[in-house]
């Protein structure tokens, strides 16, 4: 495991007034980012062009996956005015394209999925032209659940991967790699835009990063997003390497090979970093 510095290509400035005024607006409305949340390097940059990514169903995770800054234990019961505060924030924003993700709830019936549906009919109410993605959990499998989220119609259905096959008993053990795709083979097939992202750094194999890509290209996953994991804490998995913008680079140009419409690859990519040009890219290819 990597003890190096981090290099300079990881570091960014942070912009403190951008930060406060964003984070002002967000407590008014009760609301949480995954930006803030899982200590997102990009949040700066985000919020100072007055964009988020929301997080919903409370700010606690139920699984313990060792990559994740986001608290984990027993979660709060669902906040039923949620959705419409989300909905406010985002006609607050002005925002043309609408990210929402969430923490993993295994404790609920269907896994939020139902609250989802109702914040993507809240944004639409009140934002009818702006597109709507979502970047949701597993739901432990659940077709019905899934297909409550897919019912909603957003515009992108995102659900990470987030390492190659081997590593997921070290990673995120209680997730299933073969119930991630699955998942979004089921959104393709609902005719939505499917997206998926993975890190780096963790100590895959470039082999198994291209094969990873073979399997995503199987179920015609439309977008990719490929950044450098980074340790949140001592607690969490260390670094096993420092990715090369150049190597990410050659990801990038790789998987458009492979077939993948829309890829987004570097360093300190995100699921949702810059999420509007992607959206924008897949309108622009119909």
């Amino acid at each position: 495991m990597t003890t190096a510095r981090k290099p300079e290509w990881l570091k960014r400035k942070i912009d403190p007034i951008a930060e406060a005024q964003m984070t002002a607006l967000l407590r008014s409305l009760s609301l949480h980012t995954v930006c803030e949340d899982a200590n997102c390097p990009n949040r700066s940059e985000c919020f100072k062009s007055r964009t988020a990514t929301f997080l919903i169903l409370g700010d606690v995770c139920t699984r313990g996956c060792r990559y994740c800054a986001v608290a984990k234990g027993a979660p709060l019961p669902l906040d039923a005015e949620e959705p419409q505060r989300i909905a406010r924030a985002a006609e607050t924003l002005g925002l043309k394209h609408v990210v929402i993700t969430s923490v993993t709830r295994d404790d609920l019936p269907d896994g939020g999925a139902i609250h989802f549906a109702q914040t993507v009919e809240a944004i639409r109410m009140l934002l009818p032209d702006s597109t709507i993605e979502v970047l949701i959990p597993d739901f432990c499998g659940s077709e019905s659940a899934l297909q409550t989220v897919i019912d909603a119609r957003p515009d992108i259905i995102n659900h990470n991967v987030e390492t190659v096959p081997s590593l997921y008993p070290t990673v995120r053990p209680q997730a299933s790699f073969v119930r991630s795709l699955e998942l979004l083979r089921r959104v393709k097939k609902a005719g939505l835009y499917s997206k998926t992202g993975f890190m780096v750094g963790l100590g895959e194999t470039i082999d198994e990063v291209l094969s990873l890509m073979d399997a995503l290209v199987c179920v015609d996953c439309d977008m990719l997003t490929i950044g450098q994991y980074l340790q949140p804490s001592r607690d969490h998995l260390a670094i096993a390497a420092f990715i090369t913008p150049q190597q990410f680079d050659a990801y990038r140009q790789i998987a458009l090979e492979k077939g993948i419409r829309f890829v987004a690859s570097g360093p300190l990519v995100r699921s949702s970093y810059h999420a509007a040009e992607g959206m924008a890219q897949m309108e622009a290819d119909l």
